[in-house]
């Protein structure tokens, strides 16, 4: 299957980050609020994830959440996941099946990492899952603009410039 074929048959609709997304799971339990740190407003199932596809026209612009975020790679190409932590800490991972080439299957962006992700290959993409625990919520959505993230770490603005929408 090409990318859009993957896009039909499983639904995926467009991630405001950019790709395409379909939640497919999140747990019935809840953590209550009183039981999560000050980071979070309200409750929280205690686990969600999602199928999510980019292609090598459609990046996913650099974001952050409150949670962890477990990605694990499907098919297609080469995932390039960038990341830079709360203290300014650039770093990238290639997530893929090329494992001789140092390509891993699964990877964890810590909490509060600002991350973004790419296919490098052109015309491809890359199919991926994502799970997010505590589940995943809008509320802790954070999706800075190019200029914002630029003024909080300017030592990276080259690649915050490559891969932010606004």
């Amino acid at each position: 299957m090409n990318g859009q074929e993957i896009i039909t048959f499983f639904n995926l609709t467009k991630h405001p980050e950019g790709g395409y997304y379909k939640e497919t799971y999140r747990s019935k339990g809840e953590i209550l609020s009183e039981n999560l740190g000050n980071e979070f407003d309200g409750n929280r199932n205690y686990c969600t994830s999602i199928y999510f596809l980019l292609t090598s026209d459609r990046f996913s612009a650099f974001h952050k959440i409150s949670q962890d975020e477990i990605w694990h790679f499907y098919t297609g190409s080469t995932l390039k996941l960038h990341m830079i932590s709360p203290e300014g800490n650039y770093s990238f991972v290639m997530i893929g099946n090329d494992f001789i080439n140092d390509e891993i299957p699964q990877f964890t962006v810590s909490a509060q990492y600002y991350f973004a992700a790419e296919v490098l290959e052109k015309d491809a993409f890359s199919f991926s899952g994502c799970t997010v625990s505590p589940g995943f919520d809008f509320r802790d959505f954070v999706l800075p603009s190019c200029e914002q993230l630029s003024k909080e770490f300017p030592q990276h603005s080259k690649i915050i410039a490559q891969l932010t929408h606004q």
